[in-house]
């Protein structure tokens, strides 16, 4: 049994609540002035589709399901599904935008992601702990501005957002790391 944070939760990810697989469809982190960070969760259970919601504390541990793996190869968007392949037996799997929640944003074609099992059904995906994406909007460089006291928040090709160095311009690639949606560094 792996045992994380509630605060590193992610839209996504699949967790084991009152004994039950849930895929988490929506995570906000709350810090309400002087009470303590919480984490509120909505959710929807693996086997029979039922929404629920729960507040975590911070601090409290989540046990996350254990998922069987496979690799797929993300195809096509069609509407709001979106069809994967199994590189081994090329049957193709089609989830909805609810159910891959952020991972939606890692969704490049021809990338390789890891289908997630549970029980031997499809139940989500993993995307690769770093990935390279093509800025496709961010703030012109301003000068006299250093990397390390001005980031600027720039668009991806999949629509994700995040927070670059100013040196960073538009069309250039860039590395982040999928865990965190944070930047790493310019891709060669």
């Amino acid at each position: 049994m792996a045992f994380v944070s509630a605060s590193s939760l992610r839209a996504g990810e699949t967790i084991i609540f009152n004994g039950e697989p849930y895929r988490l469809t929506n995570v906000m982190h709350l810090t309400p002035g002087n009470l303590r960070a919480m984490v509120q969760t909505k959710m929807k259970h693996v086997k029979t589709g039922v929404n629920a919601e729960h507040r975590f504390r911070s601090d409290d541990k989540v046990e996350k399901a254990h998922m069987e793996q496979q690799e797929v190869e993300f195809l096509y968007q069609q509407a709001e599904e979106y069809v994967f392949m199994n590189t081994e037996s090329y049957e193709q799997i089609t989830f909805d935008k609810e159910t891959l929640g952020d991972n939606v944003y890692y969704l490049l074609p021809n990338v390789k992601l890891q289908l997630d099992m549970f029980d031997g059904s499809p139940v989500g995906i993993s995307p690769p702990m770093t990935m390279e994406f093509t800025i496709t909007e961010t703030a012109p460089h301003m000068k006299g501005a250093t990397a390390s006291n001005s980031p600027k928040p720039a668009t991806l090709e999949t629509g994700l957002v995040v927070t670059v160095p100013s040196f960073v311009e538009t069309g250039e690639k860039i590395r982040i790391d999928t865990r965190e949606n944070k930047y790493i560094e310019r891709a060669k």
